[in-house]
């Protein structure tokens, strides 16, 4: 077995971009080349312009991947959540995404996601103190 050093590496080094080059090269051999992810990103304001709800997210590989999804409180039960990720998911569209996954605690919007046509595809139980952990995904509609 050949010698090597397992190390923390330099700030530099993690900026220089060589590590997630040569990950996409690995796979080009398998999937061809593909683009950069394209960013989707949505927000929502009341009519005094203050923010009460955005979605933050990305499309990479043909899945728009939900990173984030929040709404006031006093601003729910409104449509502005399902606006949002409608809004974003067709944005996602527009750039060439045919599906979308998200995850959600359970005390979050698993429920809210349901309704608007997500399916659970995977959890982890007891993620952190005893609350599942819920991956959901949807395939987008023309």
């Amino acid at each position: 077995m050949p010698d090597f050093e397992i190390y923390t590496p330099t700030a530099e080094e993690v900026h220089s971009g060589v590590l997630g080059r040569r990950m996409r090269q690995f796979n080009y051999g398998f999937v061809g080349e593909y683009g950069q992810s394209q960013p989707v990103w949505v927000s929502a304001r009341d009519a005094q312009g203050e923010l009460v709800g955005g979605l933050r997210g990305f499309v990479f590989l043909q899945w728009l991947t939900v990173e984030l999804l929040f709404v006031d409180e006093a601003a729910r039960q409104q449509g502005v959540g399902r606006k949002l990720l409608a809004t974003a998911e067709q944005k996602a569209r527009d750039l060439g995404a045919h599906s979308v996954t998200l995850s959600t605690f359970e005390w979050q919007a698993r429920g809210f996601y349901i309704k608007q046509g997500y399916e659970e595809c995977g959890h982890i139980d007891n993620y952190i103190q005893g609350f599942q952990l819920v991956y959901l995904k949807k395939f987008l509609t023309a």
